[in-house]
């Protein structure tokens, strides 16, 4: 039997859930191209659909990995028995996913490649994959003892308003390194996509698409009536 709780506190409870949710996933699969988290309540059970670039890593041998992760979600929120199921999802276009961009960055920094080639490379990517623009941003300890920023821009950025909401795909990360902790934040402009799947499906609102001209087409003159006595021009 559930117990009857307010409109605002059902939310506040789905927003908490969701982003615990999200940060166990980000800690659990980090090395496993982990991208984002979907859940979808149907009145039988709960669904929870893991979007990540190496799949096979989140299922595991024989789905081992997988069951393991139910349980914990499970036991840690409270399901009642098999009334959660947890879904893998491959995500095709990596360069247009912020976090999968942010883990990529953060296991080069972590790996003793320098701060300017990562970025970069990163920036390179993103476009590549057909992002239309982005923004890389290192902040803290680089090199001296002083901390510092460092940004890195590429392509068409959009920063304020509902467009900003759509089309911009952002992600923070932080690592420990020797001289402290860095903070790295990744931002993607995707591309508009009628289809839905690598970007917003409506377009940005300052798009003005211009169609062809109509051809026209000249109608024949009406043939004269049987009976009818051309009049003669005075």
């Amino acid at each position: 039997m559930s117990v009857a709780i307010s409109k605002k506190r059902k939310f506040v409870a789905d927003g908490v859930f969701f982003a615990e949710l999200n940060e166990l996933l980000t800690r659990e699969l980090a090395e496993d191209g982990y991208t984002g988290v979907e859940v979808r309540v149907t009145p039988l059970r709960t669904e929870i659909i893991i979007r990540a670039t190496r799949t096979q890593s989140v299922l595991g041998e024989k789905g081992r990995r997988i069951r393991e992760l139910t349980t914990v979600v499970q036991r840690r929120f409270n399901f009642p028995e098999k009334s959660v199921e947890l879904y893998a999802e491959k995500v095709f276009n990596r360069g247009l996913s912020a976090m999968a961009q942010a883990e990529s960055l953060r296991y080069k920094l972590l790996g003793g490649l320098a701060v300017r080639r990562a970025c970069y490379g990163v920036l390179r990517f993103i476009l590549e994959s057909g992002g239309k623009g982005c923004e890389v941003i290192v902040t803290g300890k680089l090199r001296a003892q002083r901390g510092k920023t460092m940004k890195f821009n590429e392509g068409f950025m959009i920063k304020t308003g509902q467009p900003k909401q759509d089309f911009v795909d952002e992600a923070v990360r932080h690592l420990k390194m020797r001289q402290g902790v860095l903070g790295i934040k990744v931002k993607i402009m995707l591309p508009h996509d009628p289809t839905g799947k690598t970007g917003p499906r409506k377009p940005l609102p300052d798009v003005i698409t211009v169609n062809e001209p109509k051809e026209e087409i000249e109608e024949p003159a009406p043939a004269p009536i049987a009976g009818d006595v051309p009049v003669a021009a005075h």
